[in-house]
């Protein structure tokens, strides 16, 4: 990130990083399976085939609670008669026509599908059976205008398991913050397209993964069912938080659409031709090995696709449920953003829930908010390795300038090292090896480029022979300054001037003479 950042600071005049958006989930955990289910209808002492009658006595009580806070404050139920209409654009209309500038727009009423619970026969035992079931029920929207989270909205389902979820937004958010520190910003829509002060706004941004987000969130749980403790008073229950979909972004505010525009359909070019499947899984965190080739234990998708939107160009690239896109906000804001549905992908340093053992080791990163601030990190880190990736698009230097410099003799330590042909197969391969995504961050090793270029070698003389190779190619490369040493260890990276150079031979290797004659042009 910090390549792309200096290669283009004339343009940029700020950054900023953190949730565009958070779905948040609360679920009674005790009761959201049949099992569970059934030891609640056990302590209330209801039988299964009293089951119906008692949870529409609950669910009436759940209702006229929840909208009850509406009519205490002189709002409006509004009931929609299908869910395909959009209940943001509803709310807006009504704190516009309403007045509402704080606290409870309006509750909002919609048949929506759910998993909830059913009653069966058991024909073979005749006895009867609670199951989950998919099927509709009526959720209430509450949609406010928050005094820290701005507009925002909560969603309970009136019928067992009394599902919650909460949507906010990071944006709106971080606006309301600016408000309170006085700070001067041009907002449009859900970017910032001019901050005064960046830095101090990415503070204010980092301060919302301070939140205490279980005592947060139950605040609101109460606004959603003000009956809750009543309804389980002989079996209480709490609800467990969990994200269900994130959307961490890093919007690269420049300084006008026209220089974003300069560069921006490259970039886009760029992403859609140069990056592979392992290097959007490398993106997305997955460890890819030193051959470069996806696993063979991997069976998920990848899929990338470009889409034209009313606004301009978004690329995508999509790995399982979690995604990478690039795309631009209102002409002058790049915009790179990972979603993260899927969190097990990755990996948390923390204990287990479970179990004797107490010593903290590196597992799958859970749902649960208590991972939030980790789940932030491995975004960012996803958009830091597709910016810097991305650094090596669009470079006003002619090809010839490189093809002059590599396709020379040189001399370096009183040694004449031999020209470089990217045309050439052998050398072709070992330009792709060094810029491959995997070795941006750590750099590669002797043993890296030997199991690309030579494979698994059967025996250790063969092994040696192919070292010995590799070195003599590495002593190529450093006298041509394409690569350099780290110090202290045995490890090579590309110099920033390589990384141009070996993605512009390479591109234009494979285009094709119509583009090139386009570019050209």
């Amino acid at each position: 990130m910090k390549t792309f950042l200096h290669k283009y600071s004339a343009d940029v005049t700020g950054v900023l990083n953190g949730f565009d958006r958070l779905v948040l989930r609360g679920t009674l955990r005790k009761i959201v399976y049949p099992d569970g289910m059934k030891r609640y209808l056990h302590a209330q002492g209801v039988l299964l085939k009293e089951f119906g009658k008692h949870v529409q006595r609950v669910s009436t009580r759940l209702k006229e609670a929840s909208t009850g806070v509406a009519s205490e404050n002189s709002r409006q139920v509004i009931y929609l008669e299908s869910s395909r209409i959009s209940k943001e654009r509803v709310a807006r209309e009504a704190a516009l026509k309403d007045g509402v500038d704080r606290g409870l727009i309006c509750v909002i009423a919609c048949v929506e599908p759910c998993y909830t619970f059913d009653i069966t026969s058991r024909s073979d035992k005749k006895k009867l059976g609670l199951v989950s079931r998919f099927r509709k029920c009526l959720h209430l929207y509450h949609y406010f205008i928050h005094p820290l989270f701005g507009f925002m909205h909560g969603r309970i389902q009136t019928w067992f398991p009394f599902n919650i979820q909460i949507c906010l937004n990071g944006r709106e958010w971080l606006a309301r913050l600016m408000d309170q520190a006085g700070l001067s910003y041009v907002r449009k829509e859900n970017c910032f397209s001019w901050i005064e002060d960046s830095k101090q706004a990415q503070s204010l941004m980092d301060s919302q993964l301070k939140v205490s987000w279980p005592r947060v969130l139950d605040d609101f749980a109460q606004q959603l069912n003000p009956a809750h403790d009543k309804i389980f008073s002989t079996f209480p229950l709490d609800y467990y938080w969990s994200v269900m979909e994130s959307e961490w972004a890093t919007d690269i505010m420049f300084r006008s659409p026209q220089a974003l525009g300069l560069h921006y359909r490259t970039l886009v070019h760029h992403g859609v031709t140069t990056f592979s499947s392992p290097d959007v899984m490398r993106f997305l965190g997955k460890n890819i090995p030193a051959t470069g080739r996806i696993p063979p234990r991997f069976a998920g998708e990848l899929v990338t696709d470009l889409k034209h939107r009313p606004e301009g160009i978004r690329i995508k690239h999509r790995l399982k449920s979690n995604a990478i896109k690039l795309y631009d906000k209102q002409g002058s804001v790049l915009r790179v953003e990972t979603t993260i549905n899927d969190p097990s992908d990755f990996k948390v340093y923390r204990k287990k829930e479970s179990g004797k053992t107490t010593k903290p080791e590196w597992l799958r990163l859970r749902k649960g908010v208590a991972d939030v601030q980790r789940r932030a990190q491995v975004s960012q880190a996803a958009n830091e390795r597709y910016l810097e990736a991305l650094a090596s698009a669009h470079d006003s230097t002619p090809l010839k300038n490189w093809t002059d410099k590599l396709c020379r003799p040189v001399i370096w330590k009183k040694s004449r090292f031999r020209a470089l042909n990217p045309y050439s197969p052998a050398d072709c391969d070992l330009l792709k090896a060094i810029a491959h995504g995997q070795f941006s961050i750590n750099g590669f090793r002797n043993r890296d480029l030997c199991a690309i270029l030579y494979g698994n070698q059967p025996n250790q003389k063969e092994q040696r022979r192919a070292s010995a190779a590799v070195t003599r190619r590495i002593r190529l490369l450093r006298a041509h300054s394409l690569i350099q040493k780290v110090p202290k260890c045995h490890r090579y990276q590309l110099t920033n001037k390589a990384r141009l150079a070996v993605a512009a031979l390479l591109t234009a290797r494979e285009a094709d003479t119509v583009s090139l004659t386009k570019l050209a042009a």
